[in-house]
């Protein structure tokens, strides 16, 4: 297990991701200063407080801990300031969406481990953190949430939970073992955007 500062340096990092991919959705949809901070914090805090819900952790941590609040308002503070240096929102929503993807993926199996869950609880727990604020973002804007496409995103996570405990058992270093398996999401996630895989169709068969 990593220790509380890790945890704790991965958790912020993560928010401060989704806090960036939240708020460039909602500039993309036009929205209104208040709205752009209120789809970056949904974004960033959504899947973390399913996550303790489901694990009986409540309060959600963000609602006792001001540093994730102040982290969301200087991410969304940053995108508004830099606005003018970004000629494609698209980009930079699939980059800093994809990193938070790999970020909470790991932080959500830490949580699971903690508790002593099995694997596949913990990978569950990973997925639902990494990718529930998006969920609630994309519904907020109107959109079909990608989790629902045929887009590889879910999935990236799963992956990522896979390697994470295939290089726990196989004696890996702790270090290594966070780092190959965020890096696993993020590329795994990147790959199907390029180069635009798909999970099967499953509506082909019967037309």
């Amino acid at each position: 297990m990593m220790d509380i500062d890790y945890l704790r340096i991965i958790d912020l990092s993560g928010i401060a991701a989704f806090a960036v991919s939240g708020a460039v959705a909602a500039m993309r949809k036009r929205l209104d200063l208040f709205g752009i901070f209120i789809i970056a914090f949904v974004t960033a805090m959504g899947g973390g407080t399913l996550r303790d819900l489901l694990i009986n952790q409540a309060p959600p941590v963000w609602m006792y801990d001001l540093w994730y609040g102040l982290t969301v308002g200087v991410s969304t503070t940053c995108v508004l300031f830099f606005t003018r240096y970004i000629d494609n929102f698209k980009k930079p929503l699939l980059f800093f969406d994809s990193v938070g993807l790999g970020l909470f993926t790991i932080l959500g199996i830490e949580k699971g481990i903690a508790l002593d869950l099995h694997p596949v609880i913990c990978v569950t727990l990973g997925t639902v953190t990494a990718c529930f604020g998006g969920v609630i973002r994309d519904i907020s804007l109107r959109t079909i949430p990608v989790i629902f496409h045929q887009e590889i995103y879910a999935s990236a996570c799963i992956t990522g939970g896979v390697v994470y405990f295939i290089l726990l058992y196989s004696g890996a270093g702790e270090t290594w073992i966070n780092i190959l398996s965020i890096f696993s999401v993020f590329l795994m996630r990147m790959l199907a955007v390029i180069f635009k895989l798909r999970l099967p169709n499953p509506y082909k068969f019967s037309q």
